[in-house]
């Protein structure tokens, strides 16, 4: 169907005379009859009947003009998603309440106008992949999985270290600890089944429990935060990891206590991630309110693996920073 007779046609219903729809669309009224007959042609319907006062829409036009409408907003909606000025930001984050949604809030919170498209890629080379497709504007990872560095177009800048705490039963024996060591935690089992082989994430864990000596179970299905927080609350033998920024609610009566890690802190630093040739003016925003508002490195008695570390751009404030302790 030919989106510009299905065009003309629903001008011509809400002015119900051509002349002025043709006026309103900067075609000749001949142009706007033609439209309008090869649009009954193909529909095998009479869509108006003229009258000395213009044109009123015929029972069968009445059917179609809803659908018409609809099919003319469709088309506008199809458009704007491809003009990087108009579509909304499409920006990747890890899961609704990590830390890198919490930094999208606070965007959406101090520049409302901005419409935004905020999707959950389960990759990073699903997400590297969307970047340079131009399916997602930007990502929120851990940069990168070792063995597999960055293509040369995509940008890339730390905006936030997440430090670790543990997460506790209230009859763990770490249960009354104001804050833990990582030496502290040798020996305790750690329970994360949300950790996928082949994840930033999973090398990540892989590389603290190889620095530190710890046990991370991560067996058995994965459930989600609830049923991990229930289980957590009702096992004394087990404790888990939770990023300092990520969102956990509770009921009262499970007891759990967020523990910080110390000595050193070991802190998961996101990072974003864009094509550098991408155009979208509200990336730009994001960029900048990131680089003003989020606490950026957090070097200092911290642990992170080496290839976490960007090795370009700097960090929002624009200090480089050095790491003190480091892994492999």
């Amino acid at each position: 169907m030919d989106l510009d007779t299905v065009r003309t046609f629903a001008a011509a219903a809400d002015a119900g005379q051509f002349q002025q729809a043709a006026a309103e669309l900067g075609l000749t009224q001949q142009a706007v009859s033609k439209r309008i007959a090869a649009l009954e042609r193909n529909l095998g319907v009479r869509l108006f009947t003229r009258t000395p006062r213009g044109a009123e829409l015929t029972i069968d036009g009445q059917a179609f003009l809803p659908h018409a409408r609809e099919l003319v907003r469709i088309a506008e909606r199809a458009v704007a998603s491809v003009r990087t000025g108009r579509r909304p930001l499409r920006v990747d984050i890890l899961s609704s309440r990590g830390a890198a949604s919490g930094l999208m809030r606070g965007f959406h919170r101090a520049q409302p106008e901005i419409e935004l498209d905020v999707v959950m890629m389960f990759d990073i080379d699903a997400a590297v992949a969307a970047i340079r497709s131009g399916a997602i504007d930007a990502s929120f990872r851990a940069v990168t999985v070792p063995g597999r560095p960055l293509p040369e177009d995509i940008e890339c800048v730390r905006v936030l270290d997440e430090h670790l705490d543990l997460l506790t039963g209230s009859a763990h024996a770490l249960a009354g600890a104001r804050s833990v060591t990582l030496a502290q935690l040798a020996g305790h089992r750690i329970w994360m089944p949300g950790i996928v082989p082949g994840t930033e994430w999973a090398a990540y864990y892989d590389d603290l429990v190889a620095e530190f000596g710890l046990t991370i179970e991560a067996t058995g299905p994965n459930f989600g935060s609830d049923a991990l927080l229930d289980t957590v609350a009702d096992t004394p033998a087990l404790a888990t990891f939770t990023g300092g920024h990520t969102r956990l609610v509770w009921p009262a009566g499970y007891g759990l206590r967020r523990i910080p890690v110390t000595d050193p802190t070991p802190v998961y630093p996101h990072s974003l991630l864009w094509h550098r040739d991408n155009p979208h003016p509200a990336l730009a925003a994001l960029r900048a309110h990131l680089a003003a508002t989020a606490p950026g490195r957090e070097d200092a008695g911290t642990w992170m693996p080496d290839w976490t570390i960007p090795a370009t751009g700097p960090s929002p404030s624009g200090a480089q920073g050095a790491v003190v302790s480091r892994g492999r």
